[in-house]
């Protein structure tokens, strides 16, 4: 359907190189512009590498549907071509009657969205699978895992241009000439390209990119929160063998302070949701005046505190104060302490807000014209990049 169709893919993150590997195997020329100087810098290339199967989402939920699809998916694809992963299962701890009630309630909601193997844990299963663990209630998801996205990029990058495709590095899209019912003609600062088809896979500009290519209002705004990370010092990594999640808050999209091993075997804590004053800062001290004040001015943001400022005041004194981090820690595992962490690395959330102040929990993708726009695309982005790649070809591309 897609032969000799030549398409942009604005973006060189995960989801930006599933589509294009996709529409390369069914015979498209696709062209790949990524503002950096390799792929996956940014979101995709910052993430705690966990392949998630879907126990979270909302039942019915286009979310729910492709983490499903998608971590099967990207297993069969790693399996393929040797790519470094282990489907070494997750254990989510209750400590309270309360996130009881909440597991019990996961559990079902996991079932209904066709998880295998969920099982609860008896102590000694828990205690012989993570023996620093302590909780009420602890349930077992087997199909979870960890991957290195890294090396997936790398592979979906050498399969699209085995395909004939491009990818071109250090090359921002700056304007679109002409956006028609045939064609799209781009701008970038070295070139004027014809395509019959533009996808946009920007991540954390989402709303931006949208607003500059289609000169219309994004019905949506990114608001970037950092999440930072500590890891575990050489010699206290048997504190945690494979993933151990707390049971989270349902309001927030955000999972709560977790234990993660590597695929390259470190073990990372974390992370917490701090705003980060500009759309790429990795840091404490990164810092752009526009993006503080378009972020702290909108009136979706101002609200969300204002509904939630417990929460934001806890998050903020986490990536402050390492004690405060720590706390959220020791639910889980009373025995760590400072001594045995260290600082470790840090990504940016694309958290899409309503003017109202909700959260956005769902992937959203629209079209106008010969654009498509992925908005919204959050965790579990990354593990499902192939089924949301199989999404945006079959439902914005193949009828027309």
């Amino acid at each position: 359907m897609f032969k000799n169709k030549k398409i942009a893919i604005i973006g060189g993150g995960i989801i930006g190189l599933a589509v294009a590997y996709k529409l390369c195997e069914q015979g498209a020329f696709v062209h790949v512009f990524e503002k950096e100087k390799a792929v996956g810098l940014h979101q995709s290339g910052r993430n705690s590498g966990v392949l998630h199967c879907g126990l979270y989402y909302q039942p019915g939920s286009l979310k729910a549907k492709l983490s499903v699809n998608g971590i099967r998916e990207m297993i069969s694809f790693c399996q393929m071509h040797s790519i470094a992963h282990d489907v070494c299962g997750k254990v989510v701890v209750a400590t309270t009657d309360k996130e009881v009630q909440a597991l019990d309630q996961l559990a079902r909601r996991g079932n209904e969205n066709g998880l295998t193997g969920l099982k609860y844990l008896s102590s000694e299963e828990l205690k012989a699978r993570e023996p620093f663990v302590r909780a009420k209630k602890a349930l077992l998801v087997p199909e979870e895992g960890i991957v290195d996205y890294s090396a997936v990029m790398k592979k979906m990058v050498d399969l699209i241009q085995e395909n004939n495709g491009q990818v071109s590095y250090n090359t921002k899209v700056s304007s679109i000439n002409k956006s028609s019912e045939n064609e799209v003609v781009l701008s970038t600062s070295k070139n004027t390209y014809n395509f019959d088809y533009l996808i946009s896979c920007t991540g954390i500009w989402s709303d931006k990119t949208y607003t500059n290519l289609t000169q219309q209002r994004s019905p949506l705004r990114i608001i970037p929160f950092r999440g930072e990370y500590l890891k575990f010092k050489q010699g206290f990594e048997d504190h945690i063998n494979h993933l151990v999640y707390p049971v989270p808050d349902a309001q927030f999209p955000f999972l709560g302070v977790h234990f993660t091993r590597m695929i390259d075997g470190s073990r990372e804590v974390g992370p917490n949701a701090v705003l980060a004053l500009k759309r790429e800062g990795y840091s404490k001290s990164s810092f752009s005046l526009k993006d503080s004040y378009e972020s702290l001015t909108y009136p979706g943001l101002l609200r969300f505190v204002g509904n939630n400022f417990r929460f934001s005041v806890n998050e903020f004194k986490s990536s402050f104060f390492m004690k405060d981090f720590i706390a959220k820690a020791q639910k889980m595992i009373p025995d760590i302490d400072a001594s045995m962490l260290e600082s470790g690395p840090a990504g940016v959330r694309a958290q899409a807000i309503s003017k109202e102040g909700k959260l956005q929990m769902d992937f959203n993708v629209i079209r106008t014209g010969r654009q498509i726009h992925v908005l919204n695309a959050p965790s579990p982005g990354a593990t499902a990049s192939l089924a949301i790649a199989t999404h945006i070809i079959e439902n914005y591309l193949d009828k027309y």
